[in-house]
């Protein structure tokens, strides 16, 4: 009777071990799913044209304006941004409606810091004509300010051309200056 109960109990308790190893190695792989989840991102876009306005103008004037073919929103993740893989066009609106316009291959927005990390073949045009090129540059949002530390070239109509490697510029481009990597200034406006 003795053995008999012994048995008993061993099948009782590898019956819930075995159990609980299977649920275990089930739950595991939903843990899994829920992480691979979190890197993808929450939604998708298509054909955005998002608008920055003023906030303290009543009228609400737009400053910026962003469109694209595709935007994925990851903010699901703890430093949320969206993620802009095939390219935007930033228009850039002074008081006058005039506007600087930057192309680039590839943009990131960051939410919290209001940065947008625009790479890849960027273009900054002005309303004068002049072009700049760059690999990066960034616009910070509640500055109204475009920099880069990456190397820049500027052709402009009005002949001041230059090359440097750092770039800091309002988003007019009314002030700007272009710096060799030694601190020596090639142009300023």
């Amino acid at each position: 009777m003795i053995t008999k109960n012994r048995h008993t109990n061993k099948f009782i308790v590898t019956a819930i071990a075995v159990t609980m190893f299977f649920s275990c190695k089930n739950n595991f792989k939903e843990v899994q799913k829920i992480g691979v989840l979190q890197n993808q991102p929450i939604g998708e876009a298509k054909n955005i044209n998002l608008k920055y306005t003023e906030a303290e103008d009543s009228l609400g004037r737009v400053i910026a304006n962003l469109e694209s073919p595709k935007m994925l929103d990851y903010s699901n993740r703890e430093f949320a941004f969206s993620e802009f893989p095939d390219g935007v066009r930033l228009s850039l609106y002074d008081e006058n409606n005039q506007k600087n316009i930057v192309l680039a291959d590839y943009a990131i927005v960051y939410n919290a810091t209001e940065l947008i990390d625009l790479q890849g073949n960027v273009i900054l045009i002005t309303p004068q004509k002049d072009s700049l090129f760059a690999e990066q540059m960034y616009y910070d949002q509640k500055q109204e300010w475009l920099f880069s530390n990456h190397p820049v070239e500027l052709k402009s109509v009005a002949s001041r051309s230059g090359h440097g490697n750092i770039f800091d510029a309002d988003t007019k481009f009314n002030n700007y200056t272009i710096l060799e990597g030694r601190g020596e200034t090639i142009l300023k406006d």
